[in-house]
């Protein structure tokens, strides 16, 4: 029986692993980067191993480094969690060369798997070769890994080299192989997968839909199951293609094969990840298992039918689950992500509500790696009620810390599109804008100021003279500036200036300010770190009362929107070069993510200051158009 498990991972898979092993009695060891030393997974682990360096390809890519750790950790099995090295055939015969249990399937199944074109030859399909106008649009992918690199939607021919060319440079860097090809993409499509679990003694089982139709930029934002609205017919259909390709490749453990459903009922395979897949606590929550224990028993050799709480076969669906991923970005800043530290995340706690996070209160988010900072997963007799649940969780959790994707989290959730099971994989592109309309609470700002005013003298030097009106500047996430005025008075403090009409100060202290607006009392709860101020769910940045002068830069100047490493600067780029807007200059990678940064207006290019290779801090001068 396995004794010790190395989860060859971080963050919060490292930790939601680490929670099982506990359970069944199972010694943990983490590996950390330099910039993990003091991560939450590092910290709950039995034993930690430190892996030298912070870049991913210096670290959790090491497979060698990471084998060493677990030998002298004294680990007898290896679990990959997703991403990294999970889908990788070398490494899993590395850790089995050393002697070790390898929990995940065999390396010629991940082999075979791999790559998407020979994963569609398996399947007897073939990716398109000449594409002429007639094949638009059609899906640029990377051949090797996943999470949307290297992946390009092309709808113009006379676009395609160029987008070839960035998705191998993307999939390069990204995992180490350039490999890319084309598929027909499928507009108005939904990803559709079924989750598999397979065992040594020939049993596959077929775990159930998820729909994982919600994504940007390729990358899945919530998750639900079982997918809704699909016929009994197809799910029969998808779940025989997904247990035909489990068998194929002598599959054992748990993976997912994943399908695009077209508008035609159509279902188009994609691709099999041969590994534990992020959204996977939704089949857990609707199938009322643990993947990961199950993963551990098959890698002992136990027979799914043996197990005593599956003694009467594959267990039974139960309600409607759902999951949404909280990123650490700021959408009003072109969703770029977000670093500095988590001071407090907290969801509320209710039956059916589960929360899997590599991070508590305190933690820095490093730069380094993905910008998720957790999941939120709920379990409910009905899709409408964990819409609900989710959605409701979700608006009362308290992040003080990084702007979030939260209230766009939320809007979806809400939209009726997605409330009446018709979105498809193209639900951002249309409806992207409108979710991310800054909306900021406008009583926010005066709540703030209130806190602020708290304790402070009610009057000045002469008691008999009215106190002067005080005004204090906040920043919202938007980059918007508001002002919130607020005057001493003999009663307390009163609310002065625009749009306070019909606002009343109930209560101020440091903590809570009740306002009653509009004859409604409304509660705002305030925390303060530094400069940086939580109002309910609104984040503001307190502003000095007059802007320091030194401050500037020149115009047409580009600054970094984030710490991050110049991976590329466009080719030939050089100062007196002329620009066009929109032009691509240089990409910067951050949080395991490429953004393009691109000339403001057309000019020419006064000053080239990124080297590719380059590290760099938000704020830091990378080029100047004028």
């Amino acid at each position: 029986m396995i004794t010790s498990v190395l989860v060859a991972n971080r963050g919060e898979i490292a930790c939601r692993i680490f929670r099982t092993c506990r359970e069944l009695g199972i010694r943990t060891v983490a590996v950390h980067s330099d910039a993990d030393e003091n991560a939450l997974h590092a910290r709950v682990a039995d034993a930690a191993v430190r892996l030298p360096g912070t870049a991913s390809a210096d670290t959790y890519l090491r497979g060698d480094r990471i084998v060493k750790a677990a030998l002298a950790a004294g680990a007898d099995a290896v679990h990959p969690g997703y991403g990294f090295l999970s889908e990788s055939a070398g490494f899993a015969r590395a850790v089995l060369d050393a002697g070790l249990v390898w929990i995940g399937p065999p390396p010629a199944a991940i082999e075979a798997m791999a790559s998407k074109t020979r994963a569609k030859q398996l399947m007897g399909l073939k990716p398109l070769t000449d594409v002429t106008e007639t094949d638009l649009p059609v899906l640029v992918k990377a051949a090797a890994g996943g999470g949307g690199r290297g992946m390009r939607v092309v709808r113009e021919l006379a676009d395609l080299d160029g987008e070839l060319e960035a998705a191998r440079a993307e999939a390069h860097s990204a995992f180490g192989d350039g490999e890319v090809f084309v598929e027909p993409y499928v507009e108005g499509g939904r990803h559709v997968e079924v989750q598999i679990l397979a065992d040594t003694h020939g049993t596959v089982w077929a775990l159930g839909t998820r729909d994982c139709s919600l994504q940007r930029r390729h990358q899945k934002v919530i998750e639900e199951s079982p997918a809704p609205g699909i016929p009994e017919t197809l799910t029969a259909e998808l779940h025989e293609l997904a247990v035909r390709a489990a068998r194929a490749v002598d599959y054992t453990g748990a993976g997912t094969v994943e399908f695009l459903v077209g508008e035609d009922g159509r279902a188009h395979f994609l691709e099999m990840n041969t590994r534990l897949q992020v959204e996977h606590p939704v089949t857990e929550a609707v199938f009322g298992i643990d993947l990961v224990a199950l993963q551990i028993r098959v890698a002992e050799g136990c027979a799914l039918e043996a197990l005593d709480a599956l003694e009467n076969g594959p267990p039974r669906a139960r309600g409607h689950a759902m999951e949404a991923r909280l990123y650490a970005e700021n959408p009003a800043a072109s969703w770029t992500p977000q670093t500095g530290t988590l001071h407090c995340l907290a969801v509320p706690q209710s039956s059916g509500v589960r929360l899997d996070t590599g991070y508590a209160d305190g933690d820095a988010i490093p730069v380094h790696y993905d910008p998720m900072l957790a999941k939120v997963v709920v379990h409910a007799p009905t899709r409408a009620e964990a819409i609900r649940r989710l959605a409701g969780a979700l608006e009362r959790t308290t992040i003080h810390g990084p702007i979030t994707n939260r209230d766009l989290l939320v809007r979806s959730l809400r939209h009726e599109e997605f409330t009446t099971a018709r979105m498809t994989t193209g639900f951002y592109d249309r409806h992207l804008a409108e979710l991310t309309e800054p909306a900021p609470d406008p009583h926010a700002p005066l709540a703030a100021a209130l806190a602020d005013a708290h304790g402070r003298s009610r009057f000045g030097g002469w008691r008999n003279l009215p106190a002067l009106p005080q005004v204090k500047r906040y920043a919202t996430a938007d980059g918007e500036e508001h002002e919130a005025t607020y005057r001493h008075t003999r009663e307390g403090l009163t609310a002065e200036g625009a749009g306070t009409d019909g606002v009343r100060v109930v209560h101020a202290d440091a903590s809570l300010v009740v306002l009653e607006v509009a004859g409604v009392r409304r509660k705002f709860e305030v925390t303060r770190y530094g400069d940086e101020i939580h109002v309910n769910n609104t984040t503001l940045t307190a502003l000095p009362r007059f802007p320091d002068p030194t401050a500037q830069h020149a115009p047409g100047s580009l600054l970094a929107p984030m710490p991050g490493t110049v991976v590329r600067v466009a080719e030939g780029l050089a100062p007196g070069a002329p620009v066009q807007a929109g032009q691509p200059l240089l990409w910067l990678e951050a949080m395991k993510m490429e953004h393009k940064i691109a000339a403001p207006a057309t000019g020419t290019l006064t000053a080239l200051h990124a080297v590719t290779g380059q590290q760099v801090e938000v704020g830091t001068l990378l080029a100047v158009v004028i």
